[in-house]
């Protein structure tokens, strides 16, 4: 198959345990871009953090695109416009934080994203903390007063915390909210709250769409349980060694570790 575009997840895929792309992988996805491929970093993280990414592949020269908040946003990295985006029903915000508050004793917090921070509810935790990090990003703790301060435009809420206690407050807001969003895990400490309907595959199905490829010629590669889908996808779903079991199931081919440059390794592969 002659693969035309390459997804990839960022955090345990693209990036190394440093939070870096490696020269070698740099080097690579500027090469096949040059050849004409197109790259999409798909990310759970907001545009504003993957766009530092973007610049360094040169995104915007060679006409690729970013799929951040999960797919709820695609950006021209050509034009810088949004060329679909989804948020969330303004009138969910309350509900979901009032049920995430009767956990927050078990020391979760809940987000919201403005462009320029991140909107922390109730008390910054140590995933918060990682989420302020990998984005760049101050956190802004508006306690009490976190619904006044949530944008009406929000792709995504995200409400950091223990696996366990995420768990079961998955399993009330989609008790709650039932079709009506899209309540998963990212990573095991990472609840998204997401438009109905919207995931890394679904946006990348209008993508393709948009610029007349298929998913067949299509790779994905993640890590996290938010990249099954894509994964799933794809004519070719790719697995990191570092995956969660989940994720290692699902996929059409296992590529070497995040510190081992496996996206360097599917692209030597299969693109080259």
């Amino acid at each position: 198959m002659d693969y035309q575009i390459l997804a990839l997840d960022l955090d345990g895929t693209l990036t190394n345990s440093k939070k870096e792309i490696t020269r070698p992988t740099l080097e690579a996805l500027i090469d096949i871009q040059k050849a004409g491929k197109k790259v999409v970093l798909a990310s759970g993280r907001p545009t504003k953090g993957v766009l530092p990414l973007a610049k360094q592949l040169h995104l915007e020269t060679y006409g690729s695109y970013i799929l951040s908040f999960n797919g709820a946003r695609i950006t021209d990295c050509r034009t810088g416009n949004a060329i679909y985006n989804k948020t969330l029903p303004t009138w969910c915000f309350e509900p979901v934080y009032q049920i995430a508050s009767e956990y927050k004793d078990t020391g979760i917090d809940i987000l919201a994203y403005p462009p320029d921070r991140l909107i922390s509810g109730f008390r910054p935790n140590q995933y918060t903390e990682l989420e302020s990090f990998i984005n760049h990003a101050p956190i802004d703790c508006v306690g009490e007063d976190f619904l006044q301060h949530i944008p009406k435009d929000s792709n995504k809420l995200l409400i950091p915390g223990d696996p366990e206690v995420l768990q079961q407050i998955q399993k009330r807001l989609r008790e709650h909210f039932r079709s009506a969003l899209n309540i998963y895990c990212s990573d095991p400490f990472f609840l998204e709250v997401m438009p109905p309907c919207i995931d890394k595959a679904h946006s990348l199905l209008r993508l393709l769409t948009s610029i007349g490829l298929t998913a067949e010629q299509m790779i994905c590669c993640g890590d996290g349980y938010n990249d099954i889908t894509m994964i799933e996808t794809a004519g070719l779903g790719v697995a990191m060694a570092n995956a969660q079991p989940a994720v290692l199931e699902k996929a059409d081919y296992v590529t070497r570790s995040n510190d081992e440059d496996g996206v360097l390794h599917v692209i030597n592969q299969f693109m080259r």
